[in-house]
């Protein structure tokens, strides 16, 4: 219900605000403003998406929860989208998305009404608690080292026989 509305509301809003700019500043100036918003925005998207990149990265390496990094990087690349859409009211959000405070506000709202009970990086698992997620810890002395043999199974071939593959014998 709530999608349905969006696509019926924004265009009406972008139709209304181009028709009252269009009509207090005239026709070019309001494309004008339209096509360096979409290009500041294209410029701010890819700064702004390479410091979320840094950030997740550093969020993988250090094994921390990449919740945080990972919404700042759909928020933005969200907001480029809304940027390269045509209209004031969708480019209004979508700098919203780029400025970080707005991503970190949008971040702490989303975060109280969504719960993460775990996740997993790899062999380790993350459990949510009251202040975040913390690793399973192991039961100390318990060693990971699996011991074992192994024999070579694959038959030897002489390098100076002919291959199994070519038919010699035509």
């Amino acid at each position: 219900m709530y999608l349905f509305l969006a696509f019926l509301l924004v265009p009406v809003i972008e139709i209304a605000l181009f028709i009252q700019v269009g009509g207090l500043i005239g026709l070019w100036p309001t494309l004008l403003i339209v096509i360096l918003t979409a290009v500041l925005g294209a410029k701010l998207v890819k700064a702004q998406g390479q410091m979320a990149m840094g950030q997740m990265r550093n969020s993988f390496q250090n094994l921390s929860d990449p919740a945080e990094p990972l919404a700042h990087g759909a928020m933005i690349l969200f907001a480029g989208a809304l940027l390269l859409t045509p209209g004031f009211f969708t480019d209004a959000v979508g700098f919203t998305l780029l400025v970080p405070k707005g991503r970190e506000a949008i971040y702490k709202f989303l975060r109280k009404r969504i719960n993460v009970a775990k996740f997993q990086m790899g062999s380790q698992e993350f459990h949510s608690q009251n202040s975040g997620f913390k690793p399973n810890t192991r039961p100390q002395g318990r060693d990971e080292v699996i011991d074992g043999d192994f024999e070579d199974l694959t038959p030897h071939h002489d390098p100076n026989t002919p291959s199994k593959w070519v038919d010699h014998e035509k």
